[in-house]
């Protein structure tokens, strides 16, 4: 491993089940591994990295323990509500999770288990090939604090789920299981929580002993598709900032913390 390309990472742990093959485990001291600020930069910042190791032919994504990723730190998000330069951050780095794991020549597999919430889901449904236990817990989680779903969602559900299933769980942020979502197609499969990890070791190192640049032409031809929306993307990205400096933003996150029931005025204007 290119041990020193990876050593300034301090929420990422790696290691090679396979010569060829990368895993990433996010690692957070939060509950339901909850992304800290450092994890959010550092998970926009490795696929540039995974890209440019020669010694990598495929990655797996996963969580440490029994979650994957419940998304940001909602203390930092209130945060982020105030301060213009924290939100310029946090909208860079959604950026470049979603484009850098559409970028990355190598192909992602992600292996979730428990909780994928915001940036956790987004973890999750931009891999090449998705993999979560039936009984995993999903939302995309953004309308429920009361900002526009500008994570990834608008660039990619529609394509692998419809308009209809899309609108319905990103309108009403819905909690809906890993067997649901194999349903509709936003996954690639799930199965039982004690096989995850391995099928996804199983599809990496099958990845890894392919033909690497078939391989990786059509994973990059492919997610042409997902490039032709990159501008709804931005659009997204920029209304979701624009709410967090809102009333509703502030209102949605304050609520959650506070573990009360929103109250948001229906007479925002728009």
């Amino acid at each position: 491993m290119s041990q020193d390309r990876y050593a300034r990472y301090e929420t990422l742990k790696f290691d090679r089940p396979h010569p060829r093959v990368l895993r990433i485990t996010m690692v957070s001291p939060m509950k339901m591994g909850a992304m800290t600020p450092t994890m959010h930069r550092e998970v926009s910042e490795i696929w540039a990295d995974v890209d440019a190791d020669d010694s990598v032919s495929a990655v797996i994504i996963t969580g440490q323990g029994r979650n994957f990723s419940a998304g940001g730190d909602l203390n930092h998000e209130r945060k982020v509500c105030d301060d213009y330069n924290l939100r310029m951050q946090a909208m860079g780095e959604a950026r470049r999770l979603v484009l850098g794991m559409l970028d990355c020549r190598k192909p992602i597999v992600s292996a979730a288990r428990g909780w994928a919430v915001g940036a956790g889901i987004a973890c999750l449904i931009m891999a090449d090939v998705s993999i979560a236990s039936k009984d995993a817990q999903f939302s995309d989680g953004h309308l429920k604090i009361g900002v526009a779903a500008g994570d990834h969602a608008t660039i990619i559900w529609p394509l692998l789920c419809g308009m209809a299933k899309a609108k319905y769980y990103l309108l009403t942020a819905e909690t809906f299981t890993g067997e649901e979502a194999e349903r509709m197609n936003l996954i690639s499969m799930a199965l039982p929580d004690e096989e995850v990890e391995a099928k996804a070791v199983a599809v990496a190192t099958r990845l890894a002993e392919g033909a690497p640049a078939a391989i990786r032409w059509t994973k990059q031809v492919l997610n042409h598709w997902v490039r032709q929306a990159t501008p709804i993307f931005d659009a997204s990205l920029a209304l979701e900032m624009i709410g967090f400096a809102g009333p509703e933003g502030v209102e949605g996150v304050e609520a959650f913390l506070g573990k009360r029931k929103t109250a948001f005025n229906p007479d925002t204007p728009v």
